[in-house]
């Protein structure tokens, strides 16, 4: 039997709202209201949201561990705790905030992997590295949704600075 396109009806998708963007595993977004920055899928990995309140300006990291192996580590350097958080900072003042007016949110963390694994803390590791990192730099945590055994998706809202908390466990939370 000969099968061909035509006998399959087209999937039409509803357009992809312009406004949102979807942070990767290791990457890094900045944006202004009206913008969503949204981080999917976050296991052991921390979702990282700065926001400056009086500007609407916010900032994101997908982080997946808490810092390099070793100085040859290459790559994609936000993927690490200990370069994602400096780097938000960073580009939130390049783009005119005050670093005295950052905020920050998290998310993440979880413990995905067997206790017997080597990777069995990677989550507990990253949310310490990221919180070290903000203390450093003197940027608050006003809340965090971190830890347990289940994934999450957030989304920075950055009209509002609110931080929605959606996994399969609690439904939706907003931080």
């Amino acid at each position: 039997m000969h099968w061909d396109s035509s006998d399959y009806e087209r999937l039409e998708l509803p357009p992809r709202d312009p406004n949102v963007v979807d942070v990767s595993a290791g990457h890094y977004a900045v944006g202004e209201a009206p913008m969503v920055l949204v981080a999917p899928a976050l296991g052991s990995c921390v979702g990282v949201a700065l926001y400056d309140p009086q500007a609407q300006r916010g900032a994101m990291a997908h982080v997946m561990l808490p810092r390099p192996v070793d100085a040859e580590a290459g790559g994609l350097m936000e993927r690490f705790a200990e370069h994602a958080v400096p780097r938000l900072v960073n580009a939130l003042r390049e783009q005119g905030s005050l670093q005295s007016r950052l905020v920050a949110k998290l998310a993440g963390g979880a413990a995905m992997f067997r206790a017997d694994s080597i990777l069995a803390t990677i989550g507990e590791r990253n949310v310490a590295e990221v919180k070290r990192q903000l203390t450093l730099l003197r940027v608050p945590v006003l809340a965090e949704d971190t830890g347990g055994s289940h994934a999450r998706t957030v989304e920075l809202h950055l009209e509002t600075g609110v931080l929605l908390v959606r996994s399969y466990l609690h439904g939706v939370r907003e931080l």
